[in-house]
């Protein structure tokens, strides 16, 4: 019996520890024992709780109820109390998931007691390093003792940087999530009949990266561009809590007066209104691929993205933050159901597992 110390914060996180979590109790029991920790990084409850709810992700064992504050005041926190964690529980291995302070904190900490770390969605990289998931996934990977790599370009990542030991490609486990729950959403989420939307008929729109929020001339170029769009055809946002307060600081809120704001959805809902968009406008990393898994068209707000397979094969485009480019997103086209498939085969949890049953 292994002890793995699972450490998470963040939306994007909960789904994909879900899927690992789901395994582990399902298929693993007997050979692993899960200690999930909850940083706190995402603590509203909709976009915190009630995917715990909705994925049938165990009661944290640990909140550390740690958020707000600069990258560097929110990451020593972490640090501190997950060094505690770790030295309660003396696990096995410490799992970190993607790119955010928390995996940042866990990987740091768990490096410093010299316990082995895997780290899930490993490789990927913008070349932005103005970014902070950028720099927070470079320092992941190097501490980690096993990669676990989503695509081929992630692994060739990995061995550009010198990094050649324990990387493993195994595919996206947000694959595996999107194949679990795709036709659970459609049963269970009444999302477009509260919102008053028709299949195929509305855009989909996230707004959250640093890139777009914290840059006047982005921010407004992006709001004045989802109101263009609004005019051809309805516009449905999710507002993220620190996006709406930069919206609410610029003055901008009018200008998202024709646009459905909501506040940030629940996982189902969410993966309902992504399944039956037209389109869907984000800089979100974990949209763009659940967009790809759907075949829906994807316009993305940034300048760069990790997820190069979805540019290279069409399905998505970048476009920065050109008012005019956003406002033309209807001009893309579905997929004709032909899509190769680079993201693995739904099976990425039970590798990952596999390979970390096996000694460090």
């Amino acid at each position: 019996m292994i002890k793995i110390v699972t450490v998470i914060g963040a939306r994007p996180q909960f789904i994909k520890a879900a899927a690992i979590s789901r395994a582990i109790r399902s298929k693993y029991s007997d050979k692993i024992t899960e200690v999930l920790v909850h940083t706190g990084q995402h603590y509203d409850p909709n976009m915190s709780s009630v995917f715990f709810e909705e994925l049938d992700i165990p009661a944290p064992d640990y909140n550390l109820e740690i958020s707000g504050g600069t990258h560097g005041a929110m990451t020593g926190k972490m640090l501190e109390s997950i060094e505690n964690v770790l030295l309660a529980e003396k696990p096995d291995w410490v799992l970190i998931y993607g790119d955010t302070n928390s995996t940042l904190a866990a990987a740091l900490a768990a490096a410093k007691l010299h316990i082995p770390i895997a780290h899930v969605e490993a490789g990927l990289r913008s070349f932005n390093m103005n970014m902070p998931e950028e720099v927070n996934r470079i320092v992941a990977d190097r501490l980690s003792r096993k990669t676990f790599c989503p695509t081929q370009s992630a692994v060739e990542n990995l061995y550009n940087e010198g990094i050649r030991s324990g990387v493993h490609l195994v595919g996206d486990v947000m694959y595996d999530v999107s194949l679990y729950y795709r036709d659970i959403a459609r049963h269970k989420s009444n999302a477009l009949e509260r919102l008053g939307l028709e299949d195929g008929h509305y855009v989909l729109a996230t707004c959250h990266r640093a890139e777009n929020t914290d840059s006047v001339r982005r921010l407004t170029s992006v709001v004045q561009g989802l109101a263009d769009l609004a005019s051809q055809i309805p516009v449905v946002l999710p507002l993220h809590p620190r996006t709406r307060k930069k919206i609410e600081d610029l003055n901008l809120i009018t200008d998202l007066s024709n646009i459905t704001v909501v506040e940030p959805l629940p996982f189902l809902d969410m993966i309902r209104l992504e399944q039956s968009a037209r389109v869907i406008v984000t800089d979100s990393g974990g949209v763009q691929k659940e967009a790809f898994f759907y075949e829906v068209p994807c316009v993305t707000m940034r300048d760069e993205t990790e997820w190069t397979e979805t540019v290279e094969l069409g399905l998505n485009v970048l476009v920065g933050a050109d008012r005019n480019l956003i406002a033309k997103s209807l001009s893309r086209k579905r997929s004709d159901g032909k899509l190769p498939q680079p993201y693995g085969n739904g099976n990425a949890s039970e590798a990952i597992l596999e390979e970390m049953l096996r000694a460090p």
